[in-house]
Order: C-alpha cells, then structure tokens, then sequence
C-alpha cells in the first residue's frame, strides 16, 4: 500500500494489519480499512483517468509530428 493521500506510518501499518488479518479484526476496524482502501481507489481511479487523457495526447501529438515528418522525408511538398 502506498502513501498518496498524507497517511502517516502508523495508519499504513494498522490498514496491513487489518488487511492481512481482517477476519479477526472489530466492525471499526474494517470500517477504518474500507474508508483507507476507498479513497486510495478513489485516487488511483481519478490518477488513471488523467494519465489516459494525457497518454490521448501524447498520441495525437506524436502522429502529428509524424505525418509531418513523412511529408518531408518523401519529398513532398504539398499537401
């Protein structure tokens, strides 16, 4: 589990802790996993949908600059 939302070593620890052994773990401890567990899926969800936008320009960029070059390497002038 990584740190993306500001949780300190203790909370990270805890949350291990309950993932690893949550069948013996208390109602407000699987509450306070879920909660942790949400928002990293939240987070990692909304990192994703930028990192496909970005990757959908990058692409569009990319074959711009590749038509471009393909002009000019095969001499041609206009288009």
């Amino acid at each position: 589990m990584e740190n993306h939302f500001n949780m300190n070593q203790e909370e990270i620890e805890k949350t291990k802790d309950i993932i690893s052994n949550y069948k013996n773990k208390s109602n407000s401890d699987l509450t306070f996993a879920m909660d942790i567990l949400q928002k990293d899926f939240d987070f990692t969800k909304e990192t994703l949908l930028k990192m496909s936008e970005h990757l959908d320009k990058l692409e569009k960029s990319y074959n711009l600059i590749l038509t471009e070059y393909q002009f000019r390497k095969n001499g041609i002038k206009n288009r």
